[in-house]
């Protein structure tokens, strides 16, 4: 599992080392950093991908992210012509070097590092952007990339596929199993898949002559089940979160699974419960990254903790923000701690508290 996250002189840091956890929540205001975190990681994986990082080069451009060229990455404050990342994990430390050059590929100013044995590296990895694959009539199907890598796709695309064709697996025995449901990954999807609509039902239809999936809802009726609905008419909700639930329920233990944004498209209760799936997902041995706008998610990771489905020790909390220093801003990050109660230690100016503020107006 990675231990910690470091940054020098990447985007808009100029040196941060951010603790990671089992599930670790990335929240603050637009443009602060969060976003940057995730690339740092997202970059070293698409160049491991590419065949790149065992010689010592760092792709910015592929198809997990496209950051353009090295005058996009290296910090405008830098006092060096170079980025680093580093990784602490369990079995030490990994850093990497890189030389600044206004191109799309960075050589190492270092000798290569042996790639460690994370998931991050590995098949039992899972990115989810905010920009997911809305509702289709049909989805695309890529054999290889579920088949073999079980890759759902960065905004979601394949996962009419990966439940088409290991929608029988069994979800593995845990926290997340719902026990009002067969252990399918199919039905326990669809059992997840409550935190959205009251009883839906998921079918799968794979077109092989047109290389297309389709993907259709049904829900709970006095009389079975009503017909079954096309995405594009049950709303964006079932189809946005589907790949979250999926990538949770699917993801093996030591895994690593980043989401930015899960609540988007679910309602206030969806979205505590969604802060309750990540918690249980990181219970169950899945490491989780998560960036969230959502006070109602953070709610649902604190109720979690105080019901002690997740300790307080295997969750991390950075907010980020600009803080103005006379005419200039400076980039912040700070991280609360939660005790077992799911209380803070301290609330930062700006984080998850503008319900706050809002209703002080209100009563002023």
């Amino acid at each position: 599992m990675i231990r910690a996250l470091r940054l020098r002189d990447f985007k808009c840091f100029s040196d941060a080392r951010l603790v990671l956890a089992p599930l670790t929540v990335l929240s603050g205001t637009n443009g602060s950093g969060k976003s940057s975190v995730i690339q740092s990681l997202l970059a070293l994986r698409q160049s491991w991908e590419q065949g790149l990082l065992a010689r010592n080069v760092l792709a910015l451009n592929g198809d997990w992210i496209r950051l353009g060229t090295g005058r996009d990455v290296l910090n405008e404050d830098a006092e060096r012509d170079h980025i680093e990342l580093e990784l602490e994990h369990d079995a030490g430390v990994s850093a990497w070097r890189f030389a600044y050059a206004a191109r799309e590929e960075l050589e190492g100013a270092l000798p290569a590092t042996p790639l460690p044995e994370l998931a991050l590296f590995r098949d039992d990895f899972q990115y989810l952007c905010a920009e997911r694959s809305g509702p289709r009539s049909s989805f695309a199907m890529v054999d290889h990339l579920v088949r073999n890598q079980r890759f759902l796709g960065a905004a979601g695309q394949y996962t009419a596929q990966f439940l088409a064709e290991l929608g029988e697996e069994p979800v593995r025995p845990g926290p997340l199993m719902r026990t009002d449901a067969e252990p399918s990954l199919l039905k326990q999807t669809a059992a997840w898949l409550d935190l959205v609509a009251a009883g839906p039902r998921l079918y799968v239809q794979t077109f092989r002559d047109m290389d297309v999936v389709q993907l259709q809802f049904a829900f709970s009726h006095r009389l079975g089940e009503t017909m079954r609905y096309r995405p594009t008419n049950v709303g964006f909700g079932l189809t946005y979160t589907l790949p979250v639930i999926v990538a949770l329920l699917s993801a093996r233990p030591g895994g690593l699974v980043i989401v930015e944004n899960p609540e988007a498209h679910l309602h206030p209760q969806g979205q505590a419960d969604m802060g309750r799936m990540l918690a249980l997902a990181a219970a169950s041995g899945v490491q989780v990254l998560v960036e969230t706008h959502s006070d109602h998610v953070l709610n649902g990771i604190r109720i979690a903790v105080k019901q002690a489905l997740l300790s307080h020790e295997e969750l991390a909390l950075h907010f980020f923000t600009w803080q103005r220093n006379g005419r200039e801003s400076q980039h912040v990050h700070r991280s609360p701690r939660m005790n077992a109660q799911g209380r803070l230690d301290h609330w930062p100016e700006g984080f998850f508290d503008q319900w706050e503020r809002s209703l002080d107006q209100l009563l002023d």
